[in-house]
């Protein structure tokens, strides 16, 4: 699941695609998010996706709209999140630690601002024991 910006959820909307992981686009001013092959309905927020407690959400909000997604994300039993670079300040982080069985965010992967799945998503892909193979768009 994508809780994102429409311009910024494409570009991870299309790695998921890319990597065949299902997903669910969160975006409450969209219906849809088109891809050149695919056409992913949205949702407007975590509590109404199919299977919360199954599901891992990768928050690419600003901080200020990213603690607001967590808080909803917790309530609807989602177990992790992985919070893009840009995604959380202090406080947006300290709460997916102490909410989340999982929270990745902060310093470390490959890139210079941290975790980002569009950097290091195929190393957790590989650490996950999954294998894939790229999808055309």
């Amino acid at each position: 699941m994508i809780a994102a910006s429409l311009a910024t959820s494409v570009r991870f909307l299309t790695w998921y695609h890319q990597h065949s992981l299902p997903v669910t686009p969160i975006n409450p001013r969209t219906a849809s998010i088109a891809l050149p092959s695919s056409e992913y309905r949205t949702v407007p927020s975590p509590s109404v996706l199919c299977d919360p407690s199954q599901t891992s959400l990768s928050i690419v909000t600003p901080p200020s709209v990213s603690l607001q997604v967590l808080q909803d994300a917790h309530a609807a039993g989602i177990p992790a999140v992985w919070l893009q670079p840009g995604a959380f300040d202090d406080s947006v982080l300290e709460y997916a630690r102490q909410h989340f069985a999982v929270a990745i965010a902060g310093q470390g992967g490959h890139g210079d601002e941290g975790w980002c799945v569009l950097v290091d998503g195929e190393l957790g892909l590989e650490a996950a024991g999954r294998t894939w193979a790229p999808q055309e768009l």
